[in-house]
Formats: structure tokens, sequence, C-alpha cells
């Protein structure tokens, strides 16, 4: 099994909001190449940090990958009439009793080469089975 951080604008989708659905969700609208090509390596069963971006900015629960990737909904074909986008679907796993900031992440030191901090602006992106094991401890696991 792989780990990964996926982030999400909590006024767009919360973890709360995919709790709530009851029915596996579509992570559409990722508009980046190398968060794609994750979501692509993505094998059924991975996990997933939930991240809150923007607002918050935590980690805040666990979602697994319940579909492989596939066109996503909301993309349109490109010139050849090709989907260029994909995305899988997730379900919630757990809500974290605490909450992870990224705050308290960039003061970790054992946490410094996480893409999360390396590569801010990307989506979707790896957790080594090392930063997974402490971030889970962090939030309450």
């Amino acid at each position: 099994m792989a780990y990964w951080l996926m982030k999400s604008e909590p006024n767009v989708l919360s973890f709360d909001d995919v709790v709530a659905k009851g029915v596996p969700e579509e992570w559409h609208g990722v508009r980046n190449y190398t968060a794609r090509n994750n979501m692509k390596a993505m094998k059924l069963g991975d996990e997933a940090f939930f991240y809150h971006s923007n607002i918050g900015k935590e980690i805040v629960g666990i979602v697994k990958v319940v579909a492989l990737a596939h066109p996503d909904s909301t993309a349109d074909l490109n010139a050849k009439g090709e989907v260029v986008w994909e995305c899988v679907d997730v379900s919630p796993v757990r809500k974290l009793p605490k909450p992870v900031t990224l705050e308290t992440i960039k003061q970790t030191p054992e946490l410094a080469n996480m893409a999360l901090v390396k590569l801010s602006r990307l989506s979707v992106g790896p957790v080594t089975p090392e930063e997974w094991k402490l971030l889970c401890k962090m939030g309450g696991l």
C-alpha cells in the first residue's frame, strides 16, 4: 500500500462533506500533471491524508482509494478529442482526533522533506511510510 496527501479547500469540499455524502467522492478538478500522474499511480486501498488547504491548512482525516484513475467528469476533451485529466474516487476512513496543522508539520524536523513542505502547490502528493506513521501519531491515532 502507498500513502498520499490530497488537498481540498474546505469551503468547496471538506472532509465532513465527504463523510456526509455517504458515497465515494470523485477527486475531480485537479489540473496539474504531476498531481494527475500521482492519482494514476494510486492503487485500490491506498490511503491518503485529507488536507484542508487555504482555510485551516491542516490534515483533518484519512480517505482510501476505492476507484482507480478514470476520466475526470469535470474535464473537457483536448483538441484531439482525448481525455487529459483523470481522477480517482475516495471514501472516508476516519477523522483525525487532532488535526495536524501545516505550521506544526513545518516545525517537525522529520517532516522537512515531505512533499507538502517541498512542493507546497502540489494538490496530490506522496507520503512516505515514515511520514505517515509520524503524522498519524501527531493526529492522535
